[in-house]
């Protein structure tokens, strides 16, 4: 059996289990919150992965992605990330909750100050009125919406931030001044020129100061170039009409000269991307770049070797490489262990099988079906003794399962 075939097997097992029972399909809901700090009712859009949508399993947090411009992005990123996180039974990322917030005042809440008149970007008053309430904003998202996020949904102490254009800027102020609200940033072309680029100077200043430990930036530059330019002669350019692209790149050479302490921190400029098209696929670089290390080895070798421990090489990876990229202690997921271990006693690889049913015994002890899946396993072995001692352990935990009493009976007969 050659490596693509055992992913194709094991990735066919896991689509099943998280496929969709009825006609529709749902990505996420909307939600709203009644904010006292901007004195509006802000609509929220919600996902929230169902990787055990029958109940099986042990309650999952998950981490948090707050994402602007919601309306625009929302199924985009919605999409990546299940793709990322199911497209195998070996994810390059986690599964994670979507918090997308729409706009109701743009330029008001995504803008950290207030501009002057500033050709070709800025061109009227009307725009300078409304502009400058970013850390209201900031404020709205710190004290009412994450406490409502944490309150209502099964969430984890890991968020993201990310923003576009003008939200892009307002990732950057999360950094520099909230700069413990959110682990991960990513910030896509941002709108650094906002006030004659005043606003880009607070952003260098902190950055050289601050301690940045255990945070994670990702840059993302479109190609706005002017013809004729590249990205080595706009640098010197002095015309208006390349202050977007100048201002982030002068951001990005700062953030690699300085090296702000501890920041773990990536760019990429997109040859081939303008400011719309460049969304997406930084989106995509990004969180591939914040769960470097994510994924684990899988390989032929190391299911067919009956004197190699993979369910302990998984264990270990989830302790020293999972568990640094979040900053907090990560178990390997019960779902996806509980399908190796079955997909093992099927190929009748039983001493491996067992150790991934002990793992999910060990590391989710209130989990009833941890213990039914090891009864079956000793009972695949024909140790009646263990196998009866696991069902009625998991009757313990969840008297309904009648499946799990009909084979104690059977059992005891």
């Amino acid at each position: 059996m050659n490596k693509y075939f055992l992913f194709v097997i094991i990735t066919c097992a896991y689509a099943i289990a998280i496929a969709q029972t009825d006609n529709r399909i749902i990505i996420g809901t909307v939600d709203s919150v009644q904010s006292k700090i901007l004195n509006e009712k802000r609509k929220i859009w919600v996902h929230v992965p169902e990787s055990d949508p029958v109940g099986l399993f042990s309650s999952v947090r998950y981490p948090v992605v707050y994402l602007l411009d919601g309306d625009d992005h929302f199924s985009s990123v919605v999409g990546m990330i299940e793709r990322m996180n199911h497209s195998s039974a070996n994810p390059v990322s986690p599964d994670m909750i979507v918090v997308g917030i729409p706009n109701t005042n743009r330029t008001r809440d995504l803008t950290p100050t207030k501009s002057a008149i500033d050709p070709p970007f800025v061109e009227d008053s009307s725009m300078i009125k409304i502009s400058g309430g970013g850390e209201k904003f900031m404020s709205f998202i710190e004290k009412e919406l994450i406490p409502y996020i944490d309150s209502i949904y099964p969430t984890a102490p890991y968020r993201i931030f990310i923003g576009h254009s003008l939200g892009g800027l307002m990732v950057m102020n999360a950094v520099v001044n909230h700069p413990k609200l959110f682990t991960s940033y990513i910030c896509i072309d941002p709108s650094m020129w906002w006030n004659k680029a005043t606003f880009l100077k607070t952003v260098e200043n902190t950055l050289s100061t601050e301690n940045f430990k255990g945070k994670t930036l990702y840059l993302g530059i479109a190609n706005t170039l002017e013809d004729g330019m590249d990205i080595s002669t706009v640098r010197n350019d002095t015309t208006s009409e390349s202050r977007h692209i100048r201002s982030i790149l002068e951001l990005d050479d700062f953030i690699k000269a300085d090296h702000p302490k501890d920041l773990r921190y990536a760019s990429k400029y997109y040859p081939d991307d303008d400011h719309n098209s460049a969304a997406m696929i930084t989106e995509y670089d990004a969180l591939r770049f914040i769960f470097k290390g994510f994924q684990f080895e899988l390989s032929t070798k190391y299911l067919f070797d009956t004197t190699f421990n993979l369910a302990a090489m998984i264990e270990n990876h989830y302790a020293e490489n999972v568990s640094k990229i979040y900053g907090y202690k990560v178990f390997p997921p019960e779902t996806l262990m509980n399908m190796f271990g079955y997909q093992l006693l099927i190929m009748k690889q039983l001493t491996k099988a067992g150790d991934f049913f002990e793992m999910n015994v060990k590391n989710y002890p209130d989990s009833y079906n941890a213990y039914d899946s090891y009864g079956d396993y000793y009972r695949a072995i024909d140790n009646k003794v263990k196998a009866i001692e696991n069902y009625k352990k998991a009757l313990t935990l969840n008297s309904g399962l009648t499946i799990t009493k009909e084979k104690l009976e059977k059992l005891e007969e």
